[in-house]
C-alpha cells in the first residue's frame, strides 16, 4: 500500500531489513547503528500496543544529528484502518532529528509529529505543522510493540 506513496524514483528498488526489535533489541542507539551504515532512504513502521501500524518514511538515513535534517520528500503515515498519507506542507523543514535519547519526526509549536523514547519502549504523535497530520496513533503517547526500519537502495 505505501509502495505508490514513495518518491518516484524509489518503487522499484530492493527493500531490506536493515532494524527489527524481534531480532535486535529495544534500543534506539541500536537502531543508529543498524541504519547509519547505509546512507538510503528509510521506511519506519511501528506496531503499538493498541494494534495499531503507523510510522515514517524518511528520504534520508535514519542517523545521530545535532539538527534536523531530511528533504521534503518524507512524509508520515498510519492505518487506521486504512492508508493515511501525511506529506510535507512546506511550513518548516523539521524533517527529522536524532539525538542519543530521543527520535524526532516533524515539528512545530513544540510538539513532535512523531517521537520514539531512547529504549523504544515509549513514543508519542502529535499534530505538527511539518507535515500537518493527525496523531498516528489511537493515543498521543503510546507504548510500542514492534518496530521495523527497513532500507530501499
Amino acid at each position: 500500500q505505501l509502495a505508490p506513496q514513495l518518491p518516484a524514483r524509489l518503487p522499484h528498488v530492493p527493500w531490506s531489513l536493515l532494524y527489527c526489535t524481534a531480532r535486535d533489541g529495544f534500543s534506539l542507539s541500536t537502531l543508529y547503528r543498524s541504519t547509519s551504515r547505509r546512507s538510503t532512504p528509510a521506511l519506519l513502521l511501528i506496531r503499538d500496543t493498541e494494534a495499531q501500524a503507523f510510522g515514517a518514511f524518511c528520504a534520508s538515513a535514519i542517523r545521530l544529528s545535532t539538527h534536523f535534517y531530511g528533504t521534503g520528500e518524507t512524509f508520515l503515515f498510519s492505518f487506521s484502518p486504512q492508508l493515511k498519507v501525511f506529506p510535507w506542507t512546506g511550513r518548516n523543514s523539521f524533517f527529522l532529528k536524532g539525538d542519543k535519547d530521543l527520535l524526532m519526526m516533524g515539528s512545530g509549536s513544540g510538539k513532535f509529529g512523531l517521537w520514539l523514547d531512547g529504549d523504544l519502549y515509549r513514543g508519542g504523535s502529535h499534530r505538527c505543522e511539518t507535515f500537518g497530520n493527525e496523531p498516528l496513533s489511537r493515543r498521543e503517547e503510546f507504548c510500542i510493540q514492534a518496530l521495523e526500519v527497513w532500507g530501499l537502495a
